[in-house]
C-alpha cells in the first residue's frame, strides 16, 4: 500500500523529476477550506494506485520554490509528472472521478 509522502522544496528535485514512475504532486495550504476536501481523495488515491504512482503533497507558503517552478496560481492544485515534465496539470477541488480520469489517461 502507497501513501502520501510529505516533501519540501530541498526534496522536490529528487523526489518528483528524478522519480523513475509518475509522481502527483498536489499543492495545498493548511488555510485553505477546499484542500481540506481534497486530502482524503488524494490519501485514497495513493492507496488505489500502488506501486503505479507516487503521490507527494508541498505545502505552498513554506514551498515557493516548487510553488514557482510549477506555476501554481491557487490551492488545491496537482501536477502529474512522467520523467520529470508535467503532463497534467489542474488548479482547484475536483471529483474524485475527475482526478483518477486524469490519472487514468496516462497510467496503466
Amino acid at each position: 500500500m502507497s501513501s502520501v509522502l510529505t516533501i519540501t522544496d530541498s526534496e522536490f528535485e529528487g523526489e518528483v523529476l528524478q522519480a523513475t514512475q509518475p509522481v502527483l504532486a498536489y499543492f495545498w495550504a493548511p488555510w485553505c477550506g477546499p484542500c481540506r476536501l481534497m486530502a482524503p481523495i488524494v490519501d485514497s488515491l495513493a492507496s488505489g494506485y500502488g506501486d503505479q504512482l507516487k503521490v507527494v503533497k508541498l505545502e505552498v507558503d513554506p514551498n515557493p520554490e516548487s510553488v514557482a517552478k510549477c506555476g501554481i496560481e491557487g490551492v488545491p492544485a496537482f501536477r502529474l509528472f512522467k520523467s520529470g515534465e508535467v503532463i497534467e496539470a489542474t488548479e482547484g477541488a475536483i471529483s474524485k472521478q475527475k482526478l483518477e480520469s486524469l490519472l487514468g489517461n496516462h497510467l496503466g
